[in-house]
């Protein structure tokens, strides 16, 4: 009796440790219920997974969404589907005990069947570099790798403040960013990629529009007469390209073939942007 009062009691105390959690808010201002060591996680946007990675905790991710190459072996890891529909009976086969999910991709609303089977999502939204920072600080906090995460932060600010010094006094240098041809979209104010362009001394001609993401007439565009494009290597726009297009030609630096390329890590808000924030500013000031 006393040997079978032992075992139980060694079963609680296994139960206790293994799911315990601590009640954090997350970047949309929820209360959610984290497990203390959470092992089985599914990450719902590439950046996160660059984020979990970055922090040390990449073994532990069991499916990601689709999209993700960064880090390379993340891309085999198992998709859920597209980052704002994954699939809610996969998500729920793999038994993860910890979601990981990005404001600004993922809708709450689609992931709340999954929340009422018990499964805690946590949000981050990171807005603008400070929020790149941010949202590293939060997920340590998540994961359980505080101290991790601190000194990533901090390596990262190092980072920056690295380029911020080479190309101190530099001419700035005017960038239209396309991240659309039709209808134009580009970047705006509150996007981090413009703090990138700007750390590197350029300047995006539409950083006085509020939105991340705005839509913009190519009239404006061709009025504000950039000095150079900066686009998405091997992506689905060249000079060539949009020289072809109704309109782009007028465009003074499409007349002139003034283009930086930079590769796809910048349009991931997490460590591996500073990256292609190092490779423009020596694009930018050779």
């Amino acid at each position: 009796m006393k040997k079978k009062f032992t075992l139980l009691l060694l079963l609680l105390a296994l139960s206790q440790c293994c799911f315990a959690s601590r009640v954090l808010t997350d970047e949309l201002g929820r209360k959610v219920a984290v497990p203390d060591h959470p092992h089985r996680l599914i990450c719902l946007a590439p950046s996160i997974v660059d984020d979990v990675y970055q922090l040390g905790a990449g073994a532990d991710i069991v499916a990601v969404s689709d999209f993700t190459k960064y880090p390379s072996e993340a891309a085999a890891k198992p998709s859920v589907g597209l980052p704002l529909s994954p699939s809610l009976e996969k998500i729920l086969s793999l038994h993860p005990d910890l979601i990981l999910a990005m404001g600004e991709f993922n809708q709450v609303e689609h992931l709340r069947p999954v929340e009422n089977q018990g499964v805690p999502i946590f949000m981050v939204d990171p807005r603008g570099l400070k929020g790149v920072y941010n949202s590293l600080d939060s997920l340590g906090k998540a994961l359980n790798r505080e101290s991790p995460a601190q000194a990533l932060i901090a390596t990262l600010r190092a980072r920056e403040q690295a380029v911020r010094l080479r190309v101190q006094g530099k001419p700035q240098i005017r960038i239209f960013m396309p991240v659309w041809h039709d209808p134009v979209i580009t970047i705006g104010r509150n996007d981090y990629i413009t703090e990138l362009i700007q750390i590197a001394v350029g300047r995006s001609v539409t950083d006085d529009i509020a939105q991340a993401w705005p839509h913009v007439s190519l009239e404006a565009v061709i009025a504000r007469n950039p000095d150079a494009l900066l686009l998405v290597r091997n992506g689905k726009m060249s000079v060539q390209n949009l020289a072809s297009r109704p309109g782009w030609s007028a465009m003074r630096a499409v007349q002139l073939g003034r283009v930086y390329y930079v590769d796809d890590r910048i349009e991931l808000a997490s460590p591996i942007a500073f990256d292609a924030l190092e490779d423009l500013s020596k694009q930018f000031h050779p």
